[in-house]
């Protein structure tokens, strides 16, 4: 499997599910394909989210969900997975950019957090169903880049974020 498989498996089961359902869903679709693609989606997953390891991301995913630990950050990036191709790459081309998703303003009207832990286990679940067996550890490997030093600020400094991410700023401010 590779990054557009694995975008296309997102889409489709975008369309068949529920917000909320999609990582489920795409678990399900998953689990009909054979045994390798199951094991290279894992690998997929965890470069995409090595991709949206950034600090201006998680700059953003700070102001959106009014704080973000390091395992809040995984999973909201589980969540932006599930938006699709076009919304995980726009927030990573422009993180404030997010402040025009549906579900990013929805969030700041009434004040949900957006997140998905289950995004991060989809090929886990997929080959579970798919073998009863757990996905062999050594079917992936995991390496996430350092963090831009020039954004290592606190991210409760409402001035300097603002300054760094204006739009989400001014959508959650308000």
């Amino acid at each position: 499997m590779d990054k557009q498989t694995f975008w296309k498996l997102i889409e489709t089961a975008r369309a068949d599910a529920a917000a909320d359902e999609v990582a489920a869903r795409a678990a399900v679709l998953l689990a009909l394909r054979p045994e390798r693609e199951i094991a290279a989606a894992q690998q997929v997953l965890w470069d995409l989210l090595a991709e949206s390891y950034s600090a201006p991301l998680w700059a953003a995913a700070y102001v959106i969900n009014g704080g973000c630990s390091d395992d809040g950050f995984d999973y909201f990036r589980g969540w932006l997975l599930t938006q699709g191709e076009a919304a995980f790459t726009a927030a990573l081309a422009d993180p404030d950019s997010l402040a025009d998703h549906p579900a990013v303003r929805e969030a700041a009207t009434e004040g949900v957090e957006l997140w998905d832990e289950s995004a991060l286990s989809i090929a886990w679940t997929a080959h579970e169903a798919a073998t009863g067996r757990e996905l062999p550890a050594d079917s992936f490997t995991i390496s996430y880049p350092e963090l831009d030093p020039a954004w290592s600020f606190d991210f409760d400094d409402a001035a300097e974020t603002a300054a760094r991410l204006p739009r989400l700023s001014a959508l959650f401010d308000a």
